[in-house]
C-alpha cells in the first residue's frame, strides 16, 4: 500500500541510516542480497517524506534509538507511530502520538 496514498511513510537521515545499517548486518541471516536492499532502500526513501528533526531531547525512553523514531514523529507531526515495540514508547502520548502495531494499523486505515 506504500505510494497508493493510503499513508505517508516519514524518515529522517539518522532513522534511514539505522534502518540500512540494522538491514546490512542481517544481510545472511535474511537471504537477500546487499543490491536487493539497496533497491528497497532506495525505493523506501523515493515514497517517503523526508523530515528533518531540529531538537532532541534524549533521552526521553529507554533505548537511545528509540528516541530519533520519536523524534522524528514528532517532527512529521504524525497520528501514528507504526512498531511491534509499543511497550517502549510510552511516553509518546506526552506528544500525542499514537503507538500502534502493524497489524491495528492496517485495520484502521483500511476501515
Amino acid at each position: 500500500m506504500l505510494g497508493e496514498g493510503a499513508f505517508e511513510l516519514c524518515l529522517s537521515v539518522p532513522l534511514f541510516t539505522e534502518y540500512e545499517a540494522k538491514v546490512l548486518e542481517q544481510l545472511s541471516e535474511l537471504n537477500i542480497d546487499e543490491q536487493d536492499v539497496e533497491q528497497l532502500l532506495d525505493y523506501l526513501v523515493s515514497q517517503a517524506r523526508l523530515q528533518e528533526v531540529f531538537y532532541l531531547w534524549r533521552p526521553i525512553l529507554q533505548d537511545p534509538k528509540d528516541d530519533m523514531v520519536l523524534e522524528a514523529a514528532v517532527a512529521a507531526d504524525v497520528k501514528y507511530l507504526v512498531t511491534h515495540n509499543i511497550r517502549d514508547f510510552t511516553q509518546a502520548k506526552t506528544f500525542a502520538v499514537r503507538v500502534v502495531t502493524p497489524g491495528s494499523f492496517l485495520k484502521e486505515i483500511l476501515i
